[in-house]
C-alpha cells in the first residue's frame, strides 16, 4: 500500500506541477516584495477577533459549545492574520533578501574552494573512505536488529496450560487463583473515585477465559475446546492516559511474579506490531520416527535450559506426550461369529459420544437440527458405554439381535501424543518461546545457533531455526532486491532522459553515499535497525536523493548549452573546459534554493512523525486544549522510517551540493581528456 499510495500521489503531483501550478502562477504570482495592505489586514484581523469574542461570550452565557468553538475559530483566524502581517511576511522578506543571498554566496565560495586544484579528488576519496568507515562503525557498534518495531503492549495475554486431561473445574480454580494474583499486582494502579467506584488510569479491563478459545493463537487453533487451558487478558488504556507508566514494565512484573506453580505452564505475551509472524524463538525438530523426535525435542529443550541463556521466557513444545486416551480393542473373530462389523461398533460409539442428526425441527423459516446422543452421565461412564447394546437383524436367521459391546470388545487406558504435526510431509515438533522485554531476539537466536549444533541428536533428526527469523530473512532479501531493482530502473530512465551514461553514474553514487548518513545516525544515536521499516525508509530516501541530483545536473547542463549558444559553438568538445567549471559553480549556486528547501521541508515535516508529536486540533479550537503529548504506539512503527530519511537526507544534501558537482567536474575532465583529447586546465579564481 505504501508504494501504491506514493505512485498515485506522485502522478497527481506531476499533473499539478505541469498544469495547475503554471495557471495559478500566471494568475496570482507577483515579482518583487509582496504588496500587503497592512492597515486593511490588521483591520480585518481585529474584526475577526471581536466577532470571536462575542461568540465566546454568547456560548459561555448559554452554555452552547457550538458558539464557543466558532468563536475560538474566528479568534485563531484573526490571530493568524496579525501573525502574517507582523511576523511571517517580514520574516519571509528577510529570509529571501538577506539570509538566502548570504547562504548562496557562502556556498559559492565553498564550492569554488572544493573544485580548486586536486581538491575534487580529495573530496571524492574522502567520501568513499567515510562510506567505508560508516560500515566499519556499524560492525564495531552494531545496532539491535528487529524484524518489526518493538511496541509497548496495548494488551497482554497470560496463557495458562495444565496437563492434558485436566478437568475444566480444576483449570478454573487455578485461573481464579492467578487472576487474584494479577489483580493484586495491578492494585497500585487503581484509585477510588468520589462515588466509591474503583478506576484506573492504566488498566482498562481484566478478563479471564477458561476452556474453549483459550489457546495461544501462535500454537494452533484458538477456537478448539481445551478444558486444560485458560487465558487472562489485561487491556491497557491509551498511551496518553498512562501517566508515563511503561506497559512493558508491567508485563515483566507480571512475568516475574507468576512463577512457581508446579504442573502449570504460564506464558505472558503482548500484542505484536505488524503482520502475523512466528515466535521470536522458533526451533523446528523434524524427522520420521515420532518417538525419537519427541526424545530429541525434549532433550534439546533441557540442553538449552542448562545453558541459562538470558532473555528466554520459557521454552515450550507444541506437542505433548501425556494426552490420555481409551482405545477400544475389538475381538474380530468373535464379532464375525455374531455377524457384527467394526463399522457398526465404531458408529454406535460415535453416535453415543458425539450424537447423530435424526431429524429437523422447523419454526417459521428456520430449520433446527435434532441430534440424539447419550446423556452426559452415561457418556462419561466407561461401563455404560461398553454395556451399550447393538441392535441389528441377523442376516442368516432374520431375527432381531441385541449384542452388548463388551461381549466383542474391551477398553484399555493409555496415553499418546497430543497431535502429530507435519510440515512439507515431514513430521515436526516445534520448540517456541517469547523474548523478555529489553532483550533482542536476533542476538538470542545467534547465541543459540552457536551451541545447538553440539547437541547429540538421533540420526535422521534435523534442527532448524524458523518462525520470525525465517520471515526476517525473506523480507530482507525481498527489500534488498527491491532497492537494487529501483536503482536499476532509475539508472535506465535517467540514461534515456539525458542520453548519457555519466549522469546516471553520478546519481547512482549519490544514492549509495546517502547511506553514510543512515548508518552514522544509527550508530551515533544507538537506534535499532528495523528491517522492514528502515529498508522502506532507505528506498524512499533514494527517490528524494535522485530528485535533488537531477535538479542540479539538469540545470548545469542547461547552463553549458547556453554558454555554447552564446559562444556560437556547435559541438561540446569545442567548449573551453573553463566554461564547464563556470557552469558547475553557477548551477550549484542557482539550484541551492530548491535543493536546500526540499531537504529542510522534508526533514522538518518528518520530525513530528519521528518523535510522535500528537496534537488534538479539535480540542485546541473548541477548548484551547491541544492535548499535546510525544510518543505513543504509532511512533514505534513509523519512527524508524522517518529517522532513516532524516539521517540520510541531512547528509545527502551535502552530497548533492558538493559531491555531485565534484563528480560532475571529474567526469567532464575525464571525458575531455580521453574522448576529446582537450586541455582541462582552468583558473578557478577567474
Amino acid at each position: 500500500y505504501l508504494p501504491i499510495t506514493l505512485i498515485i500521489v506522485l502522478t497527481s503531483s506531476l499533473f499539478v506541477a505541469l498544469v495547475i501550478n503554471p495557471v495559478l502562477t500566471a494568475m496570482y504570482m507577483k515579482t518583487g516584495e509582496p504588496d500587503i495592505n497592512k492597515r486593511r489586514m490588521v483591520r480585518n484581523s481585529l474584526i475577526f477577533i471581536v466577532i470571536g469574542i462575542v461568540f465566546d461570550a454568547v456560548g459561555l452565557l448559554s452554555e452552547a459549545k457550538g458558539f464557543i468553538t466558532l468563536g475560538n475559530l474566528l479568534l485563531f483566524i484573526g490571530a493568524a492574520g496579525l501573525l502574517n502581517v507582523y511576523v511571517l511576511t517580514p520574516g519571509t522578506i528577510k529570509f529571501q533578501n538577506q539570509i538566502l543571498p548570504k547562504m548562496e554566496n557562502g556556498y559559492q565560495r565553498f564550492l569554488t574552494y572544493a573544485l580548486k586544484g586536486a581538491r575534487p579528488y580529495g573530496f571524492l576519496i574522502g567520501t568513499f573512505l567515510l562510506l567505508i568507515v560508516s560500515f566499519v562503525l556499524l560492525s564495531v557498534f552494531p545496532p539491535k536488529v528487529d524484524f518489526f518495531p518493538v511496541n509497548e503492549p496495548q494488551y497482554l495475554n497470560i496463557f495458562i496450560e495444565k496437563p492434558i486431561g485436566t478437568d475444566i473445574e480444576e483449570t478454573n480454580r487455578t485461573t481464579i487463583e492467578l487472576e487474584k494474583k494479577v489483580m493484586s499486582l495491578l492494585d497500585k494502579y487503581f484509585t477510588t473515585n468520589e462515588n466509591g467506584e474503583r478506576e484506573s488510569f492504566l488498566i482498562k479491563s481484566v478478563i479471564a477465559q477458561v476452556g474453549e478459545g483459550a489457546s495461544d493463537p501462535a500454537q494452533g487453533n484458538s477456537a478448539a475446546q481445551t478444558p486444560h487451558k485458560s487465558r487472562i487478558t489485561v487491556q491497557f488504556s491509551k498511551f496518553q492516559d498512562r501517566q508515563g507508566i511503561s506497559t512493558g514494565d508491567v508485563l515483566e512484573e507480571i512475568r516475574k511474579d507468576l512463577k512457581g506453580y508446579p504442573g502449570t505452564q504460564i506464558s505472558v505475551s503482548k500484542n505484536e506490531a505488524g503482520p502475523p509472524q512466528g515466535a521470536p524463538i522458533n526451533i523446528e525438530v523434524t524427522g520420521d520416527d515420532y518417538e525419537k523426535l519427541m526424545d530429541d525435542a525434549e532433550g534439546l529443550r533441557a540442553f538449552i535450559d542448562e545453558r541459562n541463556v538470558a532473555g528466554i521466557e520459557e521454552l515450550k513444545l507444541d506437542v505433548e506426550t501425556g494426552k490420555p486416551e481409551m482405545p477400544i480393542i475389538i475381538d474380530r473373530e468373535k464379532a464375525r461369529r455374531l455377524n457384527l462389523s467394526t463399522y457398526q461398533i465404531g458408529d454406535a460409539l460415535r453416535t453415543a459420544l458425539f450424537g447423530r442428526e435424526v431429524s429437523t425441527y422447523k419454526e417459521g423459516e428456520d430449520d433446527y437440527p435434532i441430534n440424539v446422543r447419550l446423556q452426559k452421565r452415561f457418556r462419561d461412564s466407561e461401563d455404560a458405554l461398553m454395556n451399550m447394546r447393538l441392535t441389528f437383524r441377523n442376516q442368516s436367521s432374520g431375527k432381531i439381535v441385541q449384542v452388548p459391546i463388551s461381549s466383542v470388545a474391551h477398553a484399555e487406558k493409555s496415553s499418546t501424543f497430543s497431535a502429530v504435526k507435519r510440515k512439507e510431509l515431514d513430521r515436526v515438533i516445534t520448540i517456541t518461546s517469547n523474548v523478555l522485554t529489553g532483550y533482542n531476539a536476533n542476538e538470542i537466536v545467534a547465541r543459540l545457533k552457536s551451541f545447538v549444533g553440539e547437541y547429540d541428536k538421533h540420526q535422521g533428526t534435523e534442527i532448524s531455526f524458523t518462525g520470525q527469523q525465517e520471515e526476517q530473512a525473506k523480507e530482507m532479501d525481498f527489500l534488498s532486491t527491491a532497492l537494487a531493482l529501483a536503482l536499476f530502473l532509475i539508472i535506465l530512465i535517467i540514461t534515456a532522459q539525458f542520453n548519457a551514461i555519466s549522469t546516471p553514474f553520478i546519481i547512482f553514487f549519490a544514492v549509495i553515499f546517502s547511506l553514510i548518513g543512515v548508518l552514522l545516525g544509527l550508530v551515533i544515536f544507538q537506534m535499532d535497525f528495523v528491517i522492514v521499516m528502515t529498508m522502506i525508509g532507505i528506498i524512499s530516501l533514494a527517490g528524494i536523493v535522485v530528485n535533488n541530483a537531477i535538479v542540479l545536473i539538469d540545470y548545469t547542463n542547461l547552463i553549458r548549452s547556453r554558454l555554447k549558444d552564446d559562444m556560437d559553438i556547435d559541438q561540446e568538445d569545442t567548449l573551453p573546459f573553463q566554461q564547464t567549471v563556470i557552469a558547475v559553480i553557477e548551477g550549484g549556486k542557482t539550484r541551492l534554493r530548491p535543493v536546500l528547501l526540499t531537504a529542510i521541508t522534508t526533514v522538518l515535516g518528518l520530525v513530528p512523525l519521528a518523535i510522535g508529536l500528537n496534537i488534538n486540533f479539535f480540542t485546541l479550537v473548541s477548548e484551547f486544549d491541544p492535548q499535546i503529548y510525544v510518543g505513543g504506539d504509532n511512533v514505534m512503527f513509523w519512527g524508524p522510517i522517518a529517522w532513516t530519511i532524516i539521517f540520510g537526507l541531512t547528509f545527502a544534501t551535502f552530497l548533492t551540493l558538493v559531491i555531485v558537482p565534484v563528480m560532475y567536474l571529474l567526469l567532464a575532465k575525464m571525458k575531455y581528456r580521453l574522448v576529446y583529447k582537450k586541455d582541462t586546465s582552468y583558473d578557478i579564481e577567474a
